[in-house]
């Protein structure tokens, strides 16, 4: 029997959009628009966006290594809340599983988004600071995407 060790974490990060609830939530749940600031160009992307709904990206790591993170959702509350459980593999590697909730709460006219990831991530293939800072680099993307007068807007409307 190998052994393989495991470091625990949790973090929790906040960010404010410019944009209403259901507009930041809609990009959370459309499955074209979550994919361009979710998974980037390169990867393969799916998305069932409901209770016990799966999302699903594969893609490459700067060095090449192939990797795939899947998700099952838990818990939806439309313009409120998003709970689910994932994993993240680096070829057939299991290298972290997590329990994510993301809330979207009223801040001004615009919403803030908090993010608390509780996860347990194998040692030698997965940090809590990587994790961290790619969920960072999401939450800047979907910054962007969100921006006022970007070409995406249709995608996103505040409908």
């Amino acid at each position: 029997m190998t052994e393989t060790s495991l470091t625990h974490a949790t973090f929790s990060l906040e960010r404010e959009y410019a944009a209403s609830p259901p507009r930041v939530f809609a990009a959370w749940a459309d499955p074209e628009v979550k994919a361009r600031w979710f998974a980037g160009p390169a990867a393969e992307y799916e998305l069932d966006f409901r209770v016990g709904g799966h999302e699903i990206v594969r893609g490459r790591d700067p060095q090449g290594s192939a990797l795939t993170f899947t998700a099952t959702y838990h818990d939806i509350v439309p313009n409120e809340r998003i709970v689910h459980t994932s994993d993240l593999y680096d070829g057939e590697v299991l290298s972290t599983v997590s329990l994510t909730t993301v809330e979207f709460l009223p801040a001004g006219e615009g919403t803030c988004v908090r993010l608390t990831e509780q996860g347990a991530y194998v040692v030698g293939h997965e940090q809590p600071a990587w994790r961290e800072q790619g969920t960072l680099d999401q939450l800047t993307a979907l910054e962007a995407e969100l921006r006022p007068g970007a070409d995406r807007d249709e995608a996103v409307s505040d409908n």
